[in-house]
């Protein structure tokens, strides 16, 4: 592991208003200089090397004299854990994930390890997804170990690898080795809910619920041979008829109430026919036309109406002239989380069926809905409110997965929320070029963010 944290983030005159105790000076740490440093740390995934995390938040929290524990599910793969006591309510974990998908610079306006400020944004892979939250996570957790008030309930902070690959090197890890992290917590914010900045509207999106993912393969097998007398069927045509048939039967639109409530909430910020749809979805979606009209222009809420499969991956021969023995299809597939993985799994073998291709499982998650009404939530709806006092809220549906799902599994309330505001099209970096935050707008997220946890745990 290669890691030196920047003299310079401990030294710089900050203005950020988080005070903590570096010998005998009083100094302040500034979200947008450390989220600019954390960028700047490589836990691109695959590999991970999420220890050079571990090493960053380490370096931190020994110069704030905060005790933590930190352990590796491999080499380089690290984990990282912290807890302030408090009293009987139950406990508050801010969860986050250290890595972040590859980037390639060819596509890039500016390095993707290399944080860049422009035009009034921060530039550099993480910014969003999910390095900007997690620093936000640190601020709240600092100003709370700095903070003479008596806490309410005990609050965790905890930094895990792996994320972006199914977590079973973090979270999941961490839950099945160290069981007592996870000790008397009640609540979990994590990422997968932010603000949306409309003209003058806000609207705060709260993620209560995700599809499940769930992973397939498809494989078959046949006689191989030369590729200049192609034989009537390969393993090769099966695949590429299974995953023809697959194409051809999309599966059924239904709306989950989950989905209907977060449509409704967010129909007037939407243009019309669309804001006017969203309210009544379940007609909406009874006409052809306007589903094919939602999935060209808004193929995210598109995907929330039925369960999805993409095809991702394809191997056969290694050589063109070979027709292999065996090819392969990996297919990534979501659910909505309404019924369990076999169901759908077997739905996709009756849509595959007679072209000879096997389906075998590579991964699933079990389904898990969080609560709506919950003190947690109604926390945050009364502090960004005090700040936002036009704002508005919708519980949110992710088609994207999160490692809440661990901590949903465990019976904990888990919920996706960051206060940042984005325009539309902000966030078209994650996972993609030239991801970007704004640095106007995501100091005052933190500050917000800090505001909500400070309420929460000390009520």
């Amino acid at each position: 592991m290669h890691f030196s944290l920047s003299r310079s983030l401990l030294t710089l005159l900050l203005i950020a208003d988080v005070p903590f105790l570096m010998g005998s000076e009083v100094r302040s740490l500034d979200p947008v200089q450390l989220l600019s440093d954390f960028m700047e740390v490589d836990t691109i995934n695959p590999p991970g090397n999420e220890s050079n995390a571990v090493a960053f938040y380490a370096a931190l929290f020994d110069d704030l004299g905060i005790q933590y524990e930190s352990g590796e599910s491999a080499p380089g793969r690290g984990n990282i854990w912290a807890r302030l006591p408090g009293g009987q309510l139950p406990g508050l974990m801010l969860l986050q994930h250290t890595d972040v998908v590859p980037a390639d610079d060819r596509y890039w306006d500016t390095p993707a390890l290399k944080s860049v400020e422009r035009d009034g944004y921060l530039f550099g892979r993480g910014a969003i997804d999910m390095k900007g939250t997690g620093i936000a996570q640190f601020m709240a957790f600092v100003t709370l170990a700095q903070s003479k008030t008596p806490l309410a309930r005990d609050v965790v902070f905890m930094a895990t690898a792996d994320e972006e690959a199914g977590g079973y090197f973090g979270a999941d890890w961490v839950i099945k080795q160290h069981p007592e992290a996870f000790q008397g917590i009640g609540f979990v914010l994590n990422e997968g809910g932010s603000g949306n900045l409309r003209g003058d509207q806000k609207i705060f999106s709260i993620e209560v619920t995700q599809k499940v993912p769930v992973w397939l393969a498809l494989s078959a097998e046949d006689i191989p041979g030369h590729g200049s007398y192609p034989r009537p069927t390969s393993s090769v045509t099966r695949v590429i008829d299974a995953l023809s048939q697959l194409r051809g039967q999309p599966f059924p639109i239904r709306v989950i109430p989950e989905v209907d409530r977060y449509f409704k909430a967010l129909a007037a910020t939407l243009p019309a026919p669309f804001n006017n749809a969203f309210l009544d979805i379940e007609t909406a979606v009874q006409s052809p036309e306007f589903v094919a009209n939602l999935h060209q222009e808004y193929p995210g809420y598109h995907a929330l109406l039925r369960d999805t499969c993409s095809i991702t991956m394809l191997t056969g021969s290694s050589k063109i002239n070979v027709v292999p023995p065996t090819a392969e299809a990996q297919i990534d597939c979501r659910m909505l989380p309404d019924r369990g993985a076999d169901a759908f799994i077997e739905d996709v073998a009756e849509r595959v069926e007679g072209t000879g291709v096997k389906v075998t499982k590579i991964m699933a998650f079990s389904p898990a809905i969080s609560d709506w009404d919950t003190p947690l939530l109604d926390t945050i709806q009364a502090q960004i409110l005090k700040r936002h006092p036009d704002a508005r809220f919708a519980s949110a549906v992710s088609t994207g997965f999160t490692d809440s799902h661990f901590t949903r599994d465990l019976g904990i309330q888990s919920y996706g929320f960051s206060p940042m505001l984005y325009l539309d099209g902000e966030t078209k970096g994650v996972h993609g070029n030239n991801e970007a935050v704004h640095i106007g707008r995501y100091r005052q997220a933190v500050d917000d963010y800090v505001e909500i946890v400070e309420a929460f745990t000390q009520l």
